[in-house]
């Protein structure tokens, strides 16, 4: 079962962790943000409005937009 983050500041401290960010967009304007780690699945919810400040923060090796099919920020 995935576990729902509601702290931005805790959410981007587990992202260090992740393997993988998904971002997910939903109804009325809801957008996850997940992130992928050894053990868990973390989600974020957040609005269209703020995503890419959140986006800014996350420190994840690789962050895929899933709704559209492309990379958004990769490690090199």
């Amino acid at each position: 079962m995935p576990v729902e983050v509601k702290d931005l500041e805790r959410f981007i401290e587990i992202t260090s962790r992740a393997v993988e960010c998904r971002v997910k967009r939903g109804k009325n304007g809801e957008v996850k943000v997940k992130a992928r780690t050894k053990r868990y699945l973390y989600t974020y919810k957040t609005t269209e409005d703020k995503l890419g400040e959140v986006l800014d923060k996350v420190k994840c090796p690789k962050v895929v937009d899933v709704d559209k099919g492309e990379v958004i920020k990769e490690a090199k």
